[in-house]
């Protein structure tokens, strides 16, 4: 089994959420909102790398700007190696919190 990182599994699991609307700008926004934390760009593209390298993500482009010296955009989504991978994540928080008694979180 293959571990995950925490960054690397909340980047998937946006993907995921954002289905066809999920490239670099939009993961990031989700993600600041999800957490309330600021993320740079680099702590979204870093992991984003990673997961193409490892199979994870596929990723295809589309939507050239209107700009001057306008960029299309790189968009991601799931591989089927991702969904299991996150699967396997899944399954690994259950049994690591399986016999620990429900608690709530005091703010």
């Amino acid at each position: 089994m293959k571990l995950l990182s925490r960054q690397e599994e909340i980047v998937l699991l946006s993907i995921w959420r954002l289905g066809g609307e999920a490239y670099g700008v939009t993961i990031r926004e989700y993600i600041s909102k999800i957490t309330g934390k600021y993320w740079s760009i680099g702590s979204i593209y870093v992991p984003l790398d990673r997961l193409i390298e490892k199979g994870y993500i596929d990723y295809y482009f589309k939507d050239i700007t209107n700009r001057k010296g306008g960029r299309r955009k790189r968009y991601y989504n799931l591989s089927s190696p991702g969904m299991d991978a996150l699967q396997e994540a899944r399954e690994l928080q259950n049994s690591l919190w399986q016999g620990f008694p429900d608690f709530a979180i005091k703010k």
